[in-house]
């Protein structure tokens, strides 16, 4: 594991993630685009999400069965077609089923995390998923930026065609440049399947971090979904634009994941964790002022999402340090149990998140997220007293 290989997964991880974030910032532009009212075109975001989820689910365990050469640039190559389809969309229904499909096979990121973790040494392991996750993070980041400026200048189907020419690039690149493995597992698919389910019933420690993260993750897209409502609404009467500009400021978290990551290694996960449910709490206090308008409304929206960014990436690393110490020899099975859990949280999140801004504005989707990262508080207190109270017995 050279750092030049590290770079360049980590710059696939970005793309990938790309893929799936720059449809939050461009719903408003779809929704003028079709002709289709924007709560309903919020739900290409959510469409990704939940093919995402169901992508990890199903094709993440391969990575413990196939080679991962051939399966992470079969998968690249699938999801720039979906890209292609997605950009010739003549109406709502396909652009989801579209979105749907290029969720469910661009699930690179799960599949390169594990397999990195088992090519680095133990004590790098934090510091390398942290630099992949920053990967992500500039890829979050930088696709609702790229989305929404180049959607406004071009038209929506124009971010969906960029992207489906960097990701069969990447495919090539991957074909030639990623070493050859040979994989732990000779299960057949059902077996590999009904081992993920089997390893969230059987491990404590797997089930604690996805439910930490999945709490989180929904209290993100909730936010992500909903700012972008807010924004393009008269409070603030902004374009597309400005939603990938608010995102541009979480690029800060490229720099605080390689941190937790070391922090995750030196002082465990459940350190790490506190200081990011906390995180998140705080994140929704700092949101709420957002919906009084004007120049405060707008920074606190800045700080507030930066904090939010901060803690939801900071968390995945510190769980998956945690999840990939359990079984060495699944941590593609133990990935997809992890990544599904978060994701349909995130689903459920950018789900709900619509449907609080749609009832009570702004301030129901803060609310939301007190609700969801409380919830993840108050597990991960709870089981630190238990095993505080263990060490004492």
């Amino acid at each position: 594991m050279n750092r030049a290989l590290v770079l360049l997964l980590s710059l696939t991880c970005g793309i990938s993630v790309g893929n799936i974030y720059f449809p939050q910032a461009i719903s408003p532009l779809v929704a003028t685009g079709l002709g289709v009212p924007v709560d309903a075109a919020a739900m290409v975001a959510t469409a990704v999400q939940f093919g995402y989820s169901i992508g990890i689910f199903l094709l993440v365990p391969l990575g413990d069965r196939v080679p991962h050469r051939l399966l992470i640039t079969s998968l690249l190559a699938i999801t720039g077609l979906g890209l292609l389809a997605a950009a010739a969309a003549p109406a709502l229904p396909p652009l989801v089923a579209a979105s749907a499909l290029i969720g469910t096979t661009n699930v690179i990121a799960p599949l390169i995390s594990p397999f990195a973790a088992g090519l680095a040494g133990e004590r790098r392991r934090g510091a390398v998923i942290g630099t992949l996750l920053s990967g992500s993070i500039g890829g979050m980041l930088l696709s609702r930026a790229f989305g929404g400026s180049l959607g406004e200048w071009l038209g929506w189907r124009a971010p969906y065609l960029v992207s489906a020419a960097l990701v069969l690039i990447v495919a090539v690149v991957l074909a030639c440049a990623l070493p050859s493995t040979e994989p732990p597992s000779a299960q057949r698919y059902p077996a590999l399947l009904g081992e993920s389910l089997r390893l969230l019933r059987t491990e404590p420690e797997l089930r604690r971090s996805c439910f930490y993260q999945a709490m989180v993750f929904g209290s993100f897209t909730a936010v992500w979904t909903g700012v972008a409502l807010l924004l393009t609404s008269p409070v603030y009467g902004l374009g597309a634009p400005a939603v990938g500009a608010l995102a541009v400021v979480g690029a800060a978290t490229m720099v605080c994941t390689p941190i937790a990551g070391r922090q995750a290694d030196r002082r465990g996960p459940d350190a790490v964790n506190l200081v990011c449910t906390i995180g998140t709490i705080t994140s929704a206090a700092l949101l709420a002022v957002g919906s009084f308008g004007g120049a405060v409304g707008l920074v606190s929206l800045v700080l507030g999402t930066l904090v939010l960014d901060v803690a939801m990436q900071s968390g995945m690393v510190a769980n998956q340090v945690r999840i990939y110490a359990l079984r060495p020899e699944a941590r593609s099975r133990l990935n997809t149990a992890y990544m599904t859990c978060a994701y349909l949280g995130g689903s459920a999140g950018s789900w709900l998140g619509v449907r609080a801004f749609a009832h009570f504005g702004w301030p129901g989707v803060c609310g939301l997220v007190v609700l969801l990262s409380g919830s993840a508080l108050a597990g991960l207190l709870l089981s630190m007293r238990r095993r505080g109270a263990g060490a004492a017995v």
